[in-house]
């Protein structure tokens, strides 16, 4: 399966990152990618950029160098109520509103269907959240049939993180759970590496794996194309 672009990308401005947003393009330009998404960590997290940062967002170009770039913040649920750490006027810039459960970041895990109904609020609160970030993550553990049945209800995309699969121990049943829902529902996901160095870009080696156990098909998987792109991320944003 064939990627057209990592929609899951940190650079400096995360605070533990170690590439900017001009050798992510030279990498993505070097692999064959059409397209990358930055998507630094929201306020809460801690190094993360001041809210500066993503108002600023317009000064990057649409391309560079051949590359399209989408604008975009992970955001954190920093309580109970579903709130993030972005104002709602803050993520009209965004292309890519992901949405992740982090410690430390205001909402601690309370089990997984009290994490699941909390989701599901931001998903309600927020109608910009376009994809939830690591949805696999033993950290703050969701119900997979009810966040699929969310996701699907609220036109949100799931994520298969890629990086989980080392990073986060224990994600790889989780995510395979979920990636199983996604086919039983219906609905879609996409395939992020969760880069926090250049080299990472690109690199969805254990997310393939994942979805091919899954029995995902292309067809589940919207950043096989830059139209699936505009048709399932893009489009519901464009206002």
């Amino acid at each position: 399966m064939k990627l057209a672009a990592d929609l899951h990308v940190h650079t400096v401005s995360s605070g533990h990152a170690y590439s900017t947003l001009e050798e992510y393009v030279a990498r993505a330009k070097k692999i064959g990618l059409e397209m990358l998404a930055i998507t630094d960590h929201g306020p809460s997290m801690p190094g993360a950029p001041h809210y500066y940062h993503f108002s600023n967002m317009r000064m990057i170009p649409r391309e560079i160098d051949g590359i399209k770039i989408l604008r975009g913040c992970e955001a954190n649920i920093i309580n109970a109520d579903g709130d993030i750490d972005l104002q709602k006027n803050e993520t009209k810039i965004m292309d890519i509103l992901m949405v992740g459960m982090h410690i430390r970041c205001g909402y601690e895990d309370q089990g997984e269907e009290k994490n699941t109904d909390v989701m599901g609020k931001a998903l309600k609160k927020y109608p910009r959240i376009n994809v939830i970030a690591h949805p696999g993550s033993p950290t703050h553990p969701l119900d997979p049939e009810r966040i699929v049945a969310i996701a699907k209800e609220n036109k949100v995309v799931l994520e298969i993180n890629n990086s989980s699969q080392f990073s986060r121990p224990g994600s790889y049943e989780r995510c395979i759970r979920i990636a199983k829902e996604v086919k039983r529902q219906d609905w879609m996901v996409v395939l992020g590496t969760d880069s926090h160095i250049s080299p990472m870009l690109g690199d969805f080696r254990s997310a393939l794996k994942l979805i091919e156990e899954a029995e995902l098909s292309e067809e589940h998987v919207v950043n096989t194309s830059v139209e699936k792109i505009d048709k399932y991320l893009l489009k519901r944003n464009a206002n």
